[in-house]
């Protein structure tokens, strides 16, 4: 989701991920409006409380702090990862491959380049510009994933989680889910820890935590467990998006 996941943007003061409301009417304005897909677990009439956590894996390091305490509370996560990433933490792959049973891996594409046409920059990030830029994209990810001996992805998410309209029907049309969210963990992990954990701990049944899981060097990390923690003390149940039905819209959103 974020836009390169560095440190802060210079005068604009933005974290490189954001993408509050605020930060979206601060972006250059564009012709054409940007789809955001909103993403939710369909409800199970009579079931315990459902949430999905996604992580994002953008680039950079991987924050351990996450993934160690995930493991250790048994909290099942989606990660989204570049190619980029893949090759930067080979030893960190290693454990997400050896405890599949807790992480799934997804496609974050083959270098973190928004899936949005045109030749302008999108929160500082040059776009893909063209439908052929944007698959090769999509399955640059998909075949760095296969390289590191990732099982084939099947859901998809977007650098900055923002879309062209005809992109998103050229990515649906190679056979990936288009992954949204419907709950904003971390701004990008732009948040301080105890902010981070009072938004995962305020999710309810059925959302879609989007978070970051490759900035151990800022303090949304922790927030992102604790928050979790306090979720699974109240019975919440964490699953994998590709573990049950999802409800999916598609609200278009200038930027």
């Amino acid at each position: 989701m974020c836009r390169r996941c560095s440190p802060w943007v210079g005068r604009r003061g933005l974290f490189a991920c954001a993408l509050a409301p605020a930060v979206l009417a601060a972006a250059p304005a564009r012709a054409e409006p940007l789809v955001m897909p909103r993403l939710r677990l369909a409800p199970v009439p009579g079931g315990s409380p459902r949430v999905a956590l996604t992580l994002d894996a953008c680039s950079g390091a991987a924050d351990l702090r996450v993934l160690g305490g995930l493991i250790r509370l048994g909290l099942p996560a989606t990660i989204f990862v570049t190619g980029l990433w893949l090759r930067a933490n080979p030893e960190t792959v290693v454990l997400l491959r050896e405890r599949s049973d807790l992480f799934e891996l997804q496609n974050h594409g083959a270098r973190h380049v928004p899936p949005v046409l045109g030749g302008a920059r999108l929160y500082g990030i040059r776009v893909a510009g063209t439908i052929e830029a944007v698959r090769a994209e999509v399955a640059g990810g998909a075949e760095a994933m296969a390289a590191a001996g990732v099982p084939a992805p099947r859901w998809y998410r977007g650098a900055t989680a923002l879309y062209s309209p005809e992109a998103l029907v050229a990515i649906r049309a190679m056979g990936f889910r288009v992954a949204g969210f419907s709950l904003n963990g971390d701004e990008g992990a732009s948040l301080p820890a105890a902010r981070v954990a009072a938004r995962v701990a305020a999710a309810r049944d059925g959302d879609v935590i989007i978070a970051h899981v490759n900035h151990p060097e800022r303090a949304s990390g922790l927030g992102v467990v604790q928050g979790a923690a306090r979720l699974a003390e109240r019975g919440v149940r964490f699953v994998h998006l590709t573990a049950g039905g999802v409800e999916e819209s598609d609200a278009p959103r200038h930027a």
